[in-house]
């Protein structure tokens, strides 16, 4: 993406602004109304990857990239009732060759976020094997007035009750294999959120991007009772009008919850796969428990289904090149490639200083899926450090023709070093 001036000019004055507010935050404490704080993190990664051998998709089987990623995040109370948040960060990434892992990424997507009035995200170098960006990833202003809380600007917001999956997340929702997930993608919106009664509110939300047909434009309608809450949600995303209904509630000692919305899609001209004016259902079904072993062993499971995806490992490639679901799935609007998955997601602490987790993706269809065991060490208040492996399975593709999900998927092993306060 190429930078203008006024882009420029604008970085530089967040950068300013973030680390004038440190120096701040560092030194007298504020008066008065207005105080402010700030929080810095760096990230350092290196992912070494394994792909199939069918040298029409990867013609280069090994690859190795590194990541480092520096996040200034500052905030600002102006009164009681005001905050003002920023977050900008820089991105520099080093890699062997630049082959895909067709919808099993380990590391965030280079795309443009979705429902945004301009990028802001420059490209400050580049060579044939490196990269290094700057993005504004936040620049909002959080208001409360009475029984609203109105955030206008740059911000994150997610929806629904999926852990790994969503049907109603239609904000820059994560991918399920994506290791670095700290962080959901900022969407340029105006957002207020309502208490109509004490256990009924009201959520709606406008995201922007250059037209209505790449914005949202939706509300929720949330209450709870007992240990039961239930959201009713619609609206328009981009040309699809939608509607769905979330659930979740504690049954015993275990949690269950669910999704389920239906898009409208219209036809696409040029479009293989839009011909026509469609309905689509998304679902989700889940629940966790803790297992009572040691410290307890934190279990998540669930299904996901999306009708976006394809319906064939066979028919992916062909559905990939369609312009209409590139567009979709690089918005979030499915995060599978297929139909239907399986996952399941455990997690324990052995100790404040260690913690280990298990993560399983299925294709139920074809069989293929992903395990990722990982482990984090944690030093003091201030750093830790991430390793994990990606160890796909299923028939591997043959001549360019995918014959699983994950099939084609690469074999990985991923560290990183998080420095943060």
């Amino acid at each position: 993406m190429r930078s203008r001036p006024s882009d420029l000019v604008l970085l530089a004055m967040l950068c300013m602004v973030a680390g004038g507010t440190g120096a701040a935050a560092q030194t007298e404490p504020a008066t008065g109304d207005a105080a402010v704080t700030w929080r810095e993190s760096f990230k350092a990664t290196g992912v070494f990857s394994r792909y199939p051998e069918d040298a029409a998709l990867f013609p280069d089987r090994g690859s190795a990239t590194g990541l480092w990623r520096f996040r200034l995040e500052p905030t600002a109370r102006v009164g009681d009732n005001a905050t003002l948040e920023f977050a900008v960060e820089q991105r520099v990434r080093a890699f062997s060759s630049e082959s895909g892992t067709l919808g099993a990424s380990v590391l965030p997507s280079e795309a443009d976020a979705p429902f945004r009035l301009r990028q802001l995200d420059w490209r400050l170098a580049a060579s044939a094997n490196s990269e290094w960006r700057a993005e504004v990833d936040r620049a909002a202003l959080h208001v409360r007035a009475g029984a609203a809380e109105v955030t206008i600007g740059r911000q994150a917001v997610g929806w629904g009750r999926g852990v790994l999956f969503g049907a109603v997340d239609l904000f820059a929702p994560f991918t399920p294999l994506e290791a670095d997930r700290e962080w959901r993608r900022g969407v340029d919106a105006v957002r207020a959120d309502v208490k109509l009664a004490d256990r009924v509110s009201v959520d709606a939300v406008g995201a922007f991007g250059s037209d209505l047909d790449h914005s949202v434009v939706a509300a929720r309608l949330r209450g709870y009772a007992g240990k039961m809450d239930l959201e009713v949600v619609g609206g328009r995303r981009a040309r699809d009008l939608f509607g769905g209904i979330t659930t979740s509630a504690a049954v015993g000692e275990a949690e269950v919850h669910g999704e389920l919305a239906v898009f409208r899609a219209p036809a696409v001209p040029g479009s293989s796969i839009y011909t026509e004016d469609r309905s689509i259902a998304k679902a989700v079904a889940g629940g966790s428990y803790r297992i009572p072993l040691g410290h307890g062993v934190l279990v998540y499971g669930e299904y996901h289904y999306s009708g976006f995806g394809a319906t064939s490992s066979s028919s992916m490639m062909a559905q990939l090149a369609d312009p209409a679901f590139q567009e979709r799935y690089l918005r979030g609007d499915t995060q599978i490639l297929g139909r239907h998955a399986m996952a399941a997601l455990a997690s324990y602490e052995l100790s404040p200083e260690v913690s280990f987790a298990a993560q399983w993706l299925q294709n139920p269809v074809d069989g293929s899926g992903v395990l990722v065991p990982s482990c984090t060490l944690t030093f003091g208040d201030h750093a830790s450090l991430g390793l994990s492996g990606y160890a796909s399975y299923g028939m591997a593709p043959s001549a360019g023709v995918l014959r699983s999900e994950f099939g084609t998927a690469p074999r990985v092993a991923f560290a990183q070093l998080r420095i943060y306060r």
